[in-house]
């Protein structure tokens, strides 16, 4: 079971203070929080993208490269790589690039994105979403596993003897997951190629979210993937902790009421109760936490969202104090435990990288004698 966190990088007034940081100062927390994510024994750390204000992660291959250089463990990834309005072909450099950089510590996650305006900007359509993300999506799967690719499509130029440079670290493209929120073609999409499929669940009550990972689960096995309940599923959420759990509420109460994607609306209670969003304790986060193996059977990756709508940095880097300190060990051995041993754990680079010298060699085994010719071949 992989434990991370997420951030959308957002540039939020504290509400407490008045006080605003700089874009400068919020790339550079991020960066701190990647760092401390694996200084208290997290796997992972996923940034967003986003081009539009208040967010700052504009360039999610920057910030990895940058952090892969300071770091030695995490794995670095993306909580959403837009493939409906970046160009395919693009993706694929970007990304065997960091592969290389980081020695494989990265894969990421496809997105269609939550911002409208975004698509023009680029020049597509958002009504072409979906067809967007099935087509680009085909393509940079090609690019990272042909030499040489022909292709035409709808939404881009032809390609005409392309190779994609560099090439995957050790012809091992990054593992992929697909993010959707209420998308079914999505969860098809992750499905029929036996990827991941993370449900990033921080606004949706657990019976939308059910509903999506079955679809997906039930799909991953008709494509003949495994069975169900070994397809990869990676579920996001929200935390804010203190030791005594009234702390916690009276401390967040003013971030969330006034947080940019979803202050002013719902009251913290209801949100609470209808969400994954647990503010409390850190024995209160674990027997939330656990009882989403219960609504959604056994997965691979837990991403939590911690540094949003103002919270300062301090606050920030205690909150990963405890996530690391008291909340992720108790997880990991209550999931380890719980966990049937045919459910795979979440793909990495190096487990990829045997299975694809493990398919390589089944292949020679059962690849036909060559024929002998010329002198000495029995006629």
């Amino acid at each position: 079971m992989q434990f991370g966190v997420f951030t959308v990088g957002d540039v939020t007034e504290d509400p407490t203070t008045g006080t605003t940081v700089s874009e400068a100062e919020r790339i550079k927390a991020m960066v701190t929080i990647a760092l401390k994510a694996e200084e208290v024994g997290l796997d992972v750390f996923a940034t967003g993208e986003h081009h539009n204000p208040p967010f700052v992660p504009s360039s999610p291959t920057t910030m990895l490269g940058y952090i892969a250089a300071r770091t030695s463990k995490l794995i670095l990834s993306t909580s959403t790589t837009l493939i409906t309005t970046n160009d395919p072909v693009k993706i694929a450099e970007d990304y065997a690039m960091l592969q290389h950089l980081a020695d494989g510590r990265v894969d990421l996650m496809m997105g269609r994105g939550n911002t409208g305006p975004v698509y023009p900007w680029f020049g597509q359509d958002i009504r072409n979403g979906i067809q967007l993300a099935v087509e680009n999506y085909a393509l940079l799967r090609r690019l990272w596993r042909e030499d040489v690719v022909d292709w035409e499509g709808n939404f881009r130029t032809p390609l005409q003897g392309f190779t994609s440079t560099p090439r995957p670290l050790d012809g091992v493209p990054p593992f992929v997951w697909h993010g959707s929120i209420r998308s079914p073609e999505i969860a098809e999409q992750a499905a029929y190629y036996g990827d991941g499929f993370f449900h990033n669940n921080i606004f949706w009550p657990a019976s939308h979210t059910q509903q999506m990972i079955d679809l997906y689960r039930r799909r991953f096995e008709h494509y003949g993937h495994g069975a169900a309940d070994q397809a990869i599923v990676g579920l996001g959420g929200q935390v804010f902790m203190r030791k005594n759990s009234q702390d916690a509420v009276r401390e967040f109460r003013p971030y969330f009421d006034n947080a940019p994607v979803y202050g002013h609306g719902p009251s913290l209670e209801d949100f609470t109760r209808e969400t994954p969003l647990t503010v409390g304790s850190p024995q209160e986060v674990i027997e939330r936490t656990l009882t989403f193996r219960e609504k959604f059977g056994d997965y691979q990756r837990q991403l939590f969202l911690m540094d949003h709508a103002g919270l300062p940095l301090k606050t920030v880097l205690e909150q990963l104090d405890l996530l690391g300190e008291e909340v992720v060990p108790v997880l990991r051995k209550e999931f380890a435990t719980l966990k049937p041993a045919h459910v795979p754990d979440a793909p990495t680079h190096a487990s990829l990288k045997v299975a694809a010298e493990r398919a390589h060699a089944l292949e020679s085994l059962s690849a036909p004698e060559p024929v002998a010719t010329g002198e000495g071949a029995e006629r």
